[in-house]
C-alpha cells in the first residue's frame, strides 16, 4: 500500500510538471497580451509593466522563474487585480466554490444512489423509463441550460433571489451543479447493479431468505458501489471548484467566476495558479478514490 501511494505520488509530481508546461506554453502562443485593451497604455508604460512583471525575460526564462516562486508557494502577483496575489484570490474564492461544490455533490449522492437502485430493482418498468428518461435528459443538458432554465423559472417568473448569503440562495446553484452528476450516478448504480444482481452470491442470497433490504444494502449496493466512486473522484474535484459557467450566471464570487475572469483579461499568473489548483485537486481526488477502493473492496490488490 505504502509502495503504491508513494508511485502515484511521484507520478501526480510528473503529471503537474506536464499540466505547466502545456498551459504556460498555450497561455503565450495565444496573440496578444494582459496590457492590450481598448485603453492600451503607451509602448514605453507597456514595456515598464512588462519589465516589472518579468514578462520581457525569454518564455523559458519566465517559465523557470514562476515556477521556483510556486516550489516555494508563491502563485505570484495579479496582473489586473493590483494589490492582490493570486493565492490571496484563491483563498477567497475556493471556500465559496467549495460549499456550493460540496452541498452539489451531497446532493447527487443522496438522489443518484436511490434513483439508480429503484431502477435497477424495477427494470422495465414505468418507475425504470422515468428515472432512465430523466437520468439521459441530466446527462445531455449542459449545467448552464439548467442553471439559465432555473434563473428563468424561478427567478424571474417567482421573483426568487439567489447568491450566498442565506441557505436558500443555495438552492438554484446547487441545483444546477448536482442535476448532471445524480444523473451519471444513477445510470452508473443502475448498470453495475444490474451486473451484480446476476452474480451467483445474489440468488444465493435470495435463496436464503433474506430480505429485500439486507440483499440491496449488504450484497448488491456494497458491489455496484465501485464505479460511483471512480466517477466521484474527478466529479468531486470539479463540483468542489465550482463551475465556472454557473457561478458566473448566478453572479457567485467563487474560483470560477475569477478563472473566467482571468482568462478574459489574459492575467498570466491567475490562469497558471487556477490551472495549477484545480489539476492538484483532481489528481488528490484520484489518488484518495483509489485508497477507497481497498476500503469498500478488500479483495484489491494494489501493484
Amino acid at each position: 500500500m505504502t509502495k503504491y501511494v508513494i508511485k502515484r505520488i511521484f507520478a501526480a509530481v510528473i503529471t503537474m510538471l506536464l499540466i505547466s508546461i502545456i498551459t504556460f506554453a498555450l497561455m503565450k502562443l495565444v496573440p496578444g497580451g494582459p496590457f492590450l485593451s481598448e485603453k492600451a497604455p503607451s509602448a514605453s508604460v507597456t514595456k515598464a509593466l512588462e519589465a516589472k512583471y518579468g514578462l520581457d525575460k525569454p518564455v523559458v526564462e519566465q517559465y523557470f522563474t514562476y515556477m521556483k516562486g510556486v516550489l516555494k508557494g508563491d502563485l505570484g502577483p495579479s496582473i489586473k487585480k493590483r494589490g492582490r496575489t493570486v493565492s490571496d484570490i484563491i483563498a477567497q474564492g475556493f471556500p465559496v466554490s467549495a460549499r456550493i461544490g460540496g452541498f452539489a455533490m451531497i446532493v447527487s449522492v443522496l438522489l443518484g444512489i436511490p434513483l439508480g437502485s429503484l431502477a435497477a430493482f424495477k427494470r422495465g418498468k414505468w418507475q425504470d423509463n422515468i428515472i432512465l428518461v430523466g437520468a439521459t435528459t441530466g446527462i445531455s443538458v449542459p449545467s448552464f441550460i439548467t442553471a439559465s432554465l432555473l434563473l428563468v423559472t424561478f427567478g424571474v417568473a417567482n421573483k426568487l433571489t439567489f447568491g450566498i448569503d442565506t441557505p436558500a440562495h443555495y438552492i438554484m446553484p446547487v441545483l444546477s451543479l448536482a442535476f448532471l452528476p445524480t444523473a451519471y450516478i444513477a445510470r452508473l448504480i443502475r448498470a453495475s447493479m444490474l451486473d451484480v444482481m446476476n452474480q451467483d452470491y445474489m440468488r444465493t442470497a435470495k435463496a436464503k431468505g433474506l430480505s429485500q433490504t439486507v440483499v440491496l444494502f449488504k450484497h448488491a449496493l456494497r458491489n455496484s458501489i465501485l464505479p460511483v466512486i471512480t466517477y466521484l473522484g474527478p466529479a468531486l474535484a470539479y463540483t468542489l471548484t465550482g463551475s465556472f459557467v454557473v457561478e458566473k450566471i448566478f453572479t457567485i464570487p467563487g474560483l470560477g467566476s475569477e478563472f473566467v475572469s482571468s482568462i478574459v483579461n489574459r492575467d498570466y499568473p491567475m490562469i497558471m495558479g487556477t490551472t495549477l489548483f484545480l489539476s492538484a485537486l483532481l489528481i488528490a481526488m484520484n489518488v484518495f478514490v483509489d485508497i477507497v477502493y481497498k476500503i469498500v473492496d478488500p479483495r484489491i490488490e494494489f501493484s
